[in-house]
């Protein structure tokens, strides 16, 4: 856990700078869902640089940001601090350091994989009032046109532990265990981002498991500039999303 908490505190910048934000649309689903409106607390567990916060907070909630990587966690407050409902705490999936029935939303974006499943679960009943709510999502990067897929490739010859620690290794079975005895429901939203050049390499580079030093790291750049240039249009390119919105309420 310790190598999982720290491992991004070297990606700060281009974490912020390029990683893909969520639809506005996953709002008004869990609206019409589960009667979420402005007045739920929310906690945004493993918040990074509160990129999930930042979509709660202008909803008009507040939103308890549990993070325990502490670059991530100061860019976070660098950025959002200036919300009077956005708090921020040195915290783990596991032992939030938040009250007992202090919020009725629970969110993880790109972070469940991360946590230990059941140790958090056992936390986040403890956490959430009656009723509430968690919510688990993931940016999941399509490999569906030429370049998405020679993208993907290029990331799984380089990336050092990709394979190892992709989020897909989640399977619904899993996700399925973990809010039980209730049930979770599955939305998928369209999601995308287009990139210069520069653009692309810090979205690599966000990544936990590209290389940022060494013998690979030059030949993986040079092999970026030749996708780009292979299959941009008009300067960019893009890269599709699907973003996978698990919902439900977690019952003891």
């Amino acid at each position: 856990m310790s190598d999982n908490t720290t491992r991004f505190s070297d990606r700060v910048e281009d974490y912020v700078k390029y990683r893909p934000h969520y639809p506005g649309s996953i709002l008004s689903y869990l609206q019409q869902t589960y009667s979420f409106n402005a007045s739920w607390d929310v906690a945004d567990i493993g918040s990074g640089t509160g990129i999930s916060s930042e979509l709660f907070l202008g909803n008009g909630n507040r939103v308890f940001a549990v993070e325990p990587n502490a670059e991530m966690r100061g860019k976070a407050e660098e950025l959002l601090g200036g919300n009077p409902h956005f708090i921020s705490i040195d915290g783990t999936a596991e032992a939030t350091g938040l009250a007992a029935g202090s919020v009725r939303l629970i969110v993880a974006g790109q972070a469940f994989h991360w946590f230990d499943a059941v140790k958090s679960r056992a936390e986040f009943v403890r956490i959430l009032q009656p009723h509430g709510v968690v919510v688990l999502v993931w940016n999941e990067r399509l490999a569906q046109s030429s370049f998405e897929a020679a993208y993907n490739a290029l990331i799984e010859r380089y990336g050092k532990d990709y394979k190892a620690i992709n989020h897909r290794n989640i399977s619904d079975e899993l996700i399925d265990s973990f809010y039980q005895p209730a049930s979770n429901v599955l939305m998928d939203f369209p999601n995308e981002q287009r990139f210069d050049f520069e653009g692309l390499k810090g979205r690599l580079l966000s990544s936990s498991y590209m290389p940022k030093t060494g013998p690979v790291f030059g030949p993986m750049i040079e092999e970026l500039r030749r996708l780009f240039d292979r299959y941009q249009d008009g300067g960019r390119v893009r890269i599709g999303y699907d973003t996978k919105v698990y919902s439900g309420m977690l019952k003891p």
